[in-house]
C-alpha cells in the first residue's frame, strides 16, 4: 500500500513542462507519426492527405511565432507585425488543411523556406553567438548535450527543406525514414530543453518575461481565427462550391485541445487541472489522434466527431452550470463585478457557452442544424472568442493601471 500510495502521489504531482518543450513535442510527434504512417501509405494500405500534413506544420510554426516569438529563422521580439505574420501563416495552414484539392505549391514553398532557410539561419546565428552553441560546449553537462541535439535538428531541418524543394521527391519509404528520424530528434530536443530549464531556471524566466500576448490569449486568438475561417469556408462548402476535409477539421481541433492541456492544464470541458502525468498523457493522446486525423483522411472521423461533440457540450454546460450556481449564492465583496467590462465579459462567456453547446449538439445529431447554420454558428463562435480576447486584454490593462496608481500619486 505504501508503494502504491507513493506512486499515486507521484502521478498526481504537477509537471512544470516549458511551453517550448510542448511545441517541440507536438511538432516532433507530427513528423514522427506521419513518417511512420508513410510506410503503409507507400505499400498502398492507407490513403494519405498531403495538404493536411503541410497545413498542420504551418499551424505549428505559426503558433510558435505567436506565443514565443520563436520563428524558424530565430527568436524575434513579439511585435504587432510578427503577431500579424503568425496569424497569416496560421490562416494559410488552416485553409490548406480543410479545403482539399488546393494547390500544395504555396504551403510546400513556405515549409521549404521554414525548414531549409530556417535551418541554415539558425546554424549561422548559433555559431556567431558567443553565448550560444560555442559556449555550451565549454560548459559541458546537459548544455553540451543540447549542442549536439541542436546540430542534429538544424541539419535534418535543412535536409527536410531540400526534400520539399526538390522535385520529383524521393521515394516514399526514404522520405518516411527521414521524417521519422527528424521527428524523434525534435522530440528529444524538447526533452533536453526541459532538463536545461530545470538546471538553469533563469533561462526560462528570461523567455517568459518577454513582452507580448500571454499563452492563454494566444490560444484564444488562434482558436478564434480557426473558428471564423472554418465558419466562412463551410458556407460555400454547403452550397456545393468547395470540397471539405472534415477529418482535418477534427484533427486541428484535437491538436488545439492537446496544446492547451499540455501547456496549461486547460481542458476542453472548461476545467483547469494541474499538469500531472495523467493530464499530460491525455494531451499527448489527443495530439496523436489529431495528427493521424489530419494526414490519413476518414480513418478517425466517426469516433472524433462523437468525442469533439461531447467535449463541446460539456465545455459549454459545465461553465454555464457553475455560473448559475454562483449567481444563486448571496453576493459578497465590494461590487467589483459591477464594472461594465466585467458585465460584458459575463455576457460574452454566456454566449460562448451556448454556442459551444449548439456546435456540439450539431456534431452528435446529424442534420439537427442545417449546414449553412452550422457555418454561421462556427463563425459566430470565433467572433465571440476574439471579442473575449479583447475584453481580457482590456481587463488586464485596467488591472495593471490600478496596480500602478499608487506609484503615480507619489
Amino acid at each position: 500500500m505504501r508503494y502504491s500510495d507513493r506512486m499515486g502521489r507521484l502521478l498526481l504531482l504537477e509537471e512544470k513542462l516549458p511551453f517550448e518543450t510542448v511545441m517541440l513535442l507536438i511538432g516532433g510527434l507530427a513528423l514522427a507519426i506521419t513518417g511512420g504512417l508513410l510506410f503503409p501509405v507507400a505499400a498502398g494500405r492507407l490513403p494519405y492527405y498531403e495538404n493536411g500534413f503541410f497545413g498542420l506544420l504551418l499551424v505549428v510554426f505559426a503558433l510558435q511565432t505567436i506565443t514565443m516569438g520563436k520563428t524558424p529563422f530565430g527568436d524575434m521580439r513579439r511585435s504587432k507585425l510578427l503577431l500579424f505574420s503568425g496569424v497569416v501563416i496560421a490562416a494559410v495552414g488552416i485553409i490548406t488543411c480543410v479545403v482539399p484539392g488546393l494547390s500544395a505549391t504555396l504551403p510546400r514553398l513556405l515549409l521549404a523556406a521554414c525548414f531549409g532557410l530556417g535551418g541554415v539561419a539558425q546554424l549561422v546565428r548559433s555559431y556567431r553567438d558567443a553565448t550560444g552553441m560555442r559556449a555550451w560546449t565549454r560548459c559541458g553537462g546537459i548544455l553540451r548535450h543540447l549542442f549536439f541535439t541542436c546540430w542534429g535538428v538544424y541539419g535534418l531541418s535543412i535536409l527536410a527543406g531540400l526534400l520539399l524543394w526538390v522535385q520529383p521527391p524521393l521515394p516514399t519509404p526514404a522520405t518516411a525514414a527521414i521524417m521519422l528520424l527528424f521527428g524523434l530528434v525534435v522530440m528529444y530536443l524538447g526533452c533536453v530543453l526541459r532538463l536545461v530549464y530545470r538546471a538553469y531556471p533563469e533561462a526560462e524566466h528570461c523567455r517568459d518575461g518577454q513582452s507580448g500576448f500571454a499563452l492563454d490569449h494566444c490560444m484564444l486568438l488562434l482558436t478564434g481565427v480557426f473558428m471564423v475561417l472554418l465558419g466562412i469556408v463551410l458556407i460555400p462548402v454547403n452550397l456545393g462550391l468547395l470540397p471539405f476535409s472534415g477529418s482535418a477539421q477534427l484533427g486541428l481541433l484535437m491538436i488545439i485541445f492537446a496544446i492547451q492541456m499540455l501547456a496549461s492544464g486547460s481542458t476542453p470541458i472548461g476545467i483547469s487541472l494541474p499538469r500531472s502525468w495523467p493530464v499530460l498523457a491525455c494531451g499527448a493522446l489527443f495530439a496523436a489522434l489529431g495528427i493521424v486525423s489530419c494526414v490519413i483522411p476518414g480513418i478517425l472521423v466517426a469516433p472524433l466527431t462523437s468525442l469533439v461533440g461531447v467535449l463541446n457540450i460539456l465545455g459549454g454546460l459545465i461553465p454555464l452550470t457553475t455560473r448559475m450556481l454562483s449567481a444563486a449564492r448571496p453576493p459578497h465583496g465590494s461590487g467589483a463585478s459591477d464594472h461594465p467590462v466585467l458585465k460584458k465579459l459575463s455576457r460574452t462567456q454566456l454566449s460562448l457557452n451556448l454556442l459551444s453547446i449548439m456546435f456540439g449538439a450539431s456534431m452528435l445529431v446529424p442534420n439537427l442544424i442545417p449546414g449553412l447554420a452550422i457555418g454561421a454558428i462556427l463563425a459566430a463562435n470565433g467572433g465571440v472568442l476574439l471579442y473575449l480576447l479583447h475584453l481580457l486584454i482590456a481587463i488586464a490593462a485596467i488591472a495593471a493601471g490600478d496596480s500602478q496608481a499608487p506609484h503615480r500619486c507619489v
